[in-house]
């Protein structure tokens, strides 16, 4: 069960949260979802309003539905689903279903507005977010040699910047 908490509440440090600890993106309603796993991303504050910033290549199935979505979510989950965020980094949601693989078991949780967005029950911490902008890396605008290292097959991310509307907490 999860419960609501503020964002002005929330303790954490962002640098081991992202740095460290992977992350599953998700998009979509119960009808029609896929989720992928992260380990980059960014907290902040922006345009008067909490913000969790992500990067989804356009290769990845993901980024087909983060682009029709008015939202996504960012779960988090204890050490012991490493092991099923590993196997939804490494497999595709074209090719597998993610959570009949890992035993994840995808929720609804409620948008503003009543719209649906896709999150796990092993979650124990969950960023609700609505998409503000979404800005496609350019390579040239990169500012320091090195940076497209990370990009050797050209795959580009595009960054998705999201208002965060909810954080949601385990109880149980």
């Amino acid at each position: 069960m999860f419960q609501s908490i503020d964002y002005s509440t929330l303790e954490l440090n962002p640098f081991t949260t992202l740095g460290n600890d992977a992350f599953l993106i998700t998009a979509g309603t119960l009808g029609g979802w896929n989720t992928m796993t992260a380990a980059w991303g960014s907290l902040g504050y922006m345009w008067n309003r909490p913000i969790f910033s992500i990067v989804v290549r356009d290769s990845r199935h993901t980024y087909g539905f983060v682009e029709k979505a008015e939202g996504f979510t960012c779960s988090f989950f204890s050490p012991e689903w490493k092991d099923a965020l590993t196997f939804c980094g490494t497999h595709s949601g074209r090719d597998i279903d993610k959570a009949a693989a890992t035993g994840l078991v995808p929720v609804a949780a409620a948008g503003p507005g009543g719209v649906e967005r896709v999150t796990f029950e092993q979650a124990n911490m969950v960023f609700s977010c609505t998409k503000a902008s979404r800005v496609s890396f350019n390579p040239g605008q990169f500012a320091i040699p090195g940076i497209d290292t990370h990009y050797p097959h050209k795959d580009y991310h595009c960054m998705y910047i999201g208002f965060i509307d909810e954080i949601l907490i385990q109880t149980e």
